[in-house]
């Protein structure tokens, strides 16, 4: 299966499915959603927002999620994971509450102090590089969602084909490019897939014209 360029690229071959989105507002997951989110918001001529969300990792092993948070939105676990794990939410409250101050340290970051826009009645895109395990935009749809917006559309590149199925019960729509069988990880379907900082994040919303 061909490989995307990088971000970019991704992003201006989802703004082509996504063309007949009328008064939406992309919200980027950052870091990474944020290229991919840039030329769907430009060639929509739509608002592009960030979405904060944080993975909430297994204390012992933090890379691995047992669930997320999003700005405006309560925690989302993998409760047959953290069974599995012999853990309940309450033991990785404190895990919680150092993710919420990072997620607040980045809104800061971002955009200052001011809120999201209103998403109430409106179509929401909300966009990510990819989908592996889904925590993270499991949690942002489920926020979005309380915003009660008219219609809610996950928009990724690439994303392993179970992840894309369970989170088609969270969206109104999924529009996904790609759904390999070897999926293992989404950086392995870019060619350049470098790491963003919040510099390169609030570069890319200012090219967007937000």
């Amino acid at each position: 299966m061909e490989l995307f360029r990088d971000r970019a690229e991704a992003g201006g071959l989802l703004a082509e499915r996504l063309k007949d989105a009328h008064d939406a507002v992309v919200l980027a997951l950052p870091r990474g959603g944020v290229a991919v989110a840039e030329p769907i918001a430009r060639r929509l001529d739509v608002p592009l927002e960030v979405l904060v969300t944080r993975k909430i990792g297994y204390p012992p092993t933090p890379e691995l999620g047992v669930g997320a948070i999003a700005e405006g939105g309560e925690p989302v676990f993998d409760h047959t994971l953290l069974r599995r794990l012999g853990m309940t939410p309450e033991s990785v409250a404190d895990v919680v509450e150092r993710e919420r101050a990072e997620l607040a340290r980045r809104v800061r970051a971002y955009r200052g102090d001011r809120p999201l826009p209103p998403l109430e009645g409106r179509e929401v895109i909300v966009v990510d590089d990819g989908l592996a395990t889904g925590g993270t935009a499991r949690a942002a749809l489920r926020a979005v969602r309380a915003a009660k917006p008219a219609k809610v559309t996950l928009a990724v590149p690439v994303g392993a084909r179970e992840t894309v199925t369970s989170l088609r019960q969270e969206a109104d729509e999924v529009v996904v490019l790609r759904t390999p069988v070897d999926f293992r990880a989404v950086g392995q379907w870019y060619e350049h897939f470098d790491q963003l900082s919040d510099a390169d994040v609030l570069e890319l919303l200012s090219k967007a014209g937000r």
